[in-house]
């Protein structure tokens, strides 16, 4: 059976979607922020409606997502799209203002998980506990973390994993060396 590669329009609109989804808002609830009808949401979600440059900037600010997330994987060549995601193109992912850069390594967020490419910078930490209604396993390649996951306190090296189902959790590196971690987050949130 073949599959259908999606183009980059359409991965803005599956992921949309998927953003939507992940963060528990409806059509009319992301429409009413962003000042735009359901319909027209609707049609973007479905790659019939091309947004613009605010438009997209409207939408990764309700998703809290940078805008970087809504452009797709352009600069993979068309026969990769949807299934290879080179070391170089990877899309970056939220901010890195606690020390944490993150980039993503599934093709899109049109799975119902995705993996993430987490370096965690020498001495940062995050500022707040954070809990999300996601299942997430995390797979250590280098480095060391602080993890507290609920009540428990983890500290995490090479070649170790944990798993996080939507409690509330907070990690830090209190170390000289970068931490890189590999995420599978279930379903997609950013």
């Amino acid at each position: 059976m073949l599959h259908k590669v999606p183009t980059d329009t359409e991965t803005l609109g599956a992921d949309v979607r998927a953003l939507r989804k992940a963060r528990g808002l409806t059509l009319v609830d992301m429409a009413e922020q962003l000042g735009r009808s359901v319909g027209w949401l609707s049609q973007v979600e479905r790659d019939k409606s091309e947004p613009t440059i605010s438009d997209l900037r409207a939408i990764a600010k309700v998703l809290d997502v940078p805008m970087s997330m809504l452009f797709g994987q352009s600069s993979a060549p068309v026969h990769e799209q949807g299934y290879v995601v080179r070391a170089g193109a990877r899309r970056p992912m939220g901010g890195s203002e606690e020390g944490l850069v993150e980039e993503l390594l599934s093709p899109d967020l049109t799975d119902d998980f995705e993996m993430v490419h987490s370096t965690f910078a020498p001495r940062s930490a995050m500022q707040e506990p954070a809990q999300r209604p996601t299942q997430e396993v995390g797979y250590v390649i280098s480095g060391h973390l602080e993890l507290r996951i609920g009540d428990q306190a983890f500290s995490v090296g090479p070649g170790d994993s944990f798993r996080i189902r939507g409690e509330e959790y907070h990690w830090a590196n209190p170390f000289d060396e970068a931490c890189v971690a590999i995420w599978v987050i279930a379903p997609p949130v950013y």
